[in-house]
């Protein structure tokens, strides 16, 4: 019988079973019918290229940081033409991870001199550590 199983598919996917229930609950997925039957009977569900394809777009998608909302758009777009619409959504992804990349650098230019603060031999608690405890109050 072609066709994967669900294992066969999460596991190509470098994903878990669950995982791809998940996107099936969220319509990202479809779930395929049971051969030949109408009830469960100990039929398995198979997944063909499509699926295989569409799970792939999913996992780059997010390694990409887009969102499952986004990348339901993303996928109803695929059928499209509207190029409009994912060049604005690619910009807004963008502009998102500039942001995020100026947050991490704040955030290293603090801790590096911290730690420069700390290896000064001056007395006195640690910076990292005050600063630390005094971001927890």
């Amino acid at each position: 019988m072609p066709g994967l199983t669900i294992a066969g598919l999460a596991n190509g996917a470098g994903v878990g079973v669950e995982t791809v229930r998940y996107y099936q609950r969220r319509g990202l997925l479809k779930t395929p019918e049971r051969p030949g039957s109408t009830g469960s009977g100990g039929r398995v569900r198979r997944y063909g290229d499509e699926d295989v394809r569409r799970l792939g777009f999913i996992r780059s998608a997010q390694a990409a940081g887009f969102t499952l909302a986004q990348i339901d758009e993303l996928l109803a777009l695929d059928a499209t033409d509207d190029r409009t619409r994912v060049r604005a959504l690619a910009g807004e992804r963008i502009a998102a991870l500039d942001a995020k990349i100026a947050e991490l650098e704040r955030a290293r230019a603090a801790l590096s001199r911290l730690a420069h603060e700390c290896g000064s031999g001056s007395a006195g608690p640690c910076p990292i550590l005050t600063s630390f405890d005094q971001l927890g109050s």
